[in-house]
């Protein structure tokens, strides 16, 4: 038994294929997988009207040798239905970090944000089909990215801030490609950026990937054992385009002697400061120390570890990098009638302005994930970004007073730190972090996956979804593995 539909004198299939028949008296009742594609079963029409007889001819001006022969390694064709179910089976594997004691970060931090930000953001004011590369939509809109900017101006301590990036990674890189373009011309090292040899090498490989094609060479800045900048190789840099550093940095670690780096490099190569935006509350401002641009993942303020979904990045700076600055600017103006207007006064993408003056060519702009930031940092407020950035480093403070008296574990720097901090255990840390995966715990972060030498050290990160009894649990459990470790010795 089929069900059909006339069209055209010709009969249209739509039921693909019939899992149960079910009787009930005399009605018999199919019971069925429908496919919800509307041109299923029509190839060969639409090949006719391109003037085509097969796929084959379709693809036929694709050369030979590139063209993948053979069976696909795939399971038979499914409808929606069943690649649903399959999809909901394979996501149902998958451990959020709220499940789970967690001590991952290196990054993306499991920061608790207000329900008020998630329930805020779905009003359908904020939201249309292109989201979240979110249009300038109204003047509501284009106000709600004027405060964002607004805030992050005044979170970094730098007059100008743009509607956001991609993420930290591309904000970092985007920022020394600016840098080249305000400086090469006068620099003694032109084309030249110095980056910090504790660069993660993910974000590293997106630097890269900007500056080949810009021509622009980098070199790197070494750090002492105790993590901090090494200062007297940092004046190699004097002269060139820009000096990229994080605070605090990859490790953790929080150098004061940031704070000296601009009187070194001076006023003719810029200093770029990438932050963890959540440490603003404690830690002094990059733009109080001299920074001409701020980069950063902003992510912790608003948006939650979403698994390879959108974050945000963070890019602001000093007056004379704004005509060459990448992104989008929203600006405050008065209209005609005298009342305040909001219009995008700095656009820099390719599709916006001539190609040979745009400062990017990617989109520019997380708007959606922005605004959730710029809400999050509304709620909490001066006093409640302070309060925040303690319970952090509370946290920090705690898990290192406990992990550095756990037997077999040491710390790797002695020094002050935020959020992170890296320790050494009795192996190989892909083998401690294995054997605490398997009694339920995330237990930081393989350093080996980042620096070679690094193999037996972990980076542990802590927030301010961290408890006491998490510490705990994770000290418990690296004695029993350093335990079994001294036995299998």
């Amino acid at each position: 038994m089929s069900c059909s539909l006339q069209r055209g004198g010709e009969k249209q299939f739509i039921m693909s294929v019939t899992r149960i028949v079910l009787t009930t008296h005399s009605k018999c009742e199919v019971i069925v997988m429908v496919d919800q594609l509307p041109n299923l079963g029509r190839e060969i029409e639409m090949l006719s009207e391109m003037g085509l007889t097969d796929i084959e001819d379709l693809f036929s001006d694709i050369p030979a040798d590139v063209r993948f022969s053979g069976a696909l390694p795939l399971p038979p064709p499914q409808s929606e239905e069943e690649i649903i179910r399959d999809a909901r089976r394979l996501l149902g594997a998958n451990v959020d970090m709220g499940s789970r004691v967690s001590f991952l970060g290196g990054g993306l931090y499991r920061n608790y944000v207000p329900a008020s930000v998630f329930q805020l953001v779905t009003r359908g004011e904020f939201l249309t089909a292109y989201t979240p590369y979110q249009p300038e939509v109204s003047q509501g809109m284009l106000q709600a990215m004027w405060e964002f900017q607004t805030l992050i101006s005044e979170l970094v301590g730098l007059p100008i801030a743009n509607l956001s990036l991609y993420d930290g990674s591309t904000a970092a890189a985007e920022a020394l490609t600016c840098a080249v373009r305000v400086h090469t011309r006068k620099a003694s090292q032109p084309n030249i950026v110095y980056v910090s040899c504790l660069t993660p090498p993910d974000k590293l490989s997106v630097m890269e990937n900007y500056c080949q094609g810009a021509e622009i060479e980098i070199k790197f800045l070494s750090h002492h054992d105790d993590g901090t900048l090494d200062m007297e190789g940092l004046k190699e840099a004097t002269g060139s385009c820009g000096v990229y550093l994080e605070q605090p940095n990859p490790l953790g670690v929080l150098d004061e002697g940031l704070t000296k780096v601009k009187e070194i490099i001076g006023q003719n190569t810029a200093l770029i400061v990438g932050v963890q935006p959540i440490s603003l509350g404690m830690v002094e401002a990059p733009g109080h120390y001299g920074a001409d641009i701020v980069v950063g993942e902003g992510q912790p303020l608003g948006s939650p570890v979403t698994a390879g979904g959108p974050i945000y990045g963070i890019f602001a700076c000093t007056k004379p990098y704004l005509r060459l600055m990448p992104g989008r600017i929203v600006g405050r103006s008065i209209d005609v009638d005298g009342k305040e207007a909001y219009c995008l006064t700095l656009s820099t993408r390719e599709q916006h302005i001539r190609r040979h003056r745009a400062t990017s060519n990617i989109c520019t702009n997380e708007t959606l994930i922005a605004l959730m930031g710029a809400m999050h940092m509304a709620l909490l407020g001066p006093d409640g970004l302070h309060d925040l950035a303690y319970r952090n480093a509370a946290a920090c403070q705690k898990a290192k007073e406990i992990l550095g008296a756990t037997q077999g574990v040491s710390l790797v720097h002695d020094t002050s730190h935020f959020n992170e901090f890296a320790i050494r255990v009795p192996g190989t840390a892909a083998s401690c972090l294995e054997y605490l995966d398997q009694s339920g715990i995330i237990g930081g972060f393989d350093l080996n996956r980042w620096y070679s030498d690094a193999t037996n050290q972990i980076l542990v990160t802590t927030t301010d979804q961290t408890s006491l009894q998490d510490i705990q649990t994770l000290s418990a459990h690296l004695t029993l593995w350093a335990n079994h470790q001294e036995v299998e010795a």
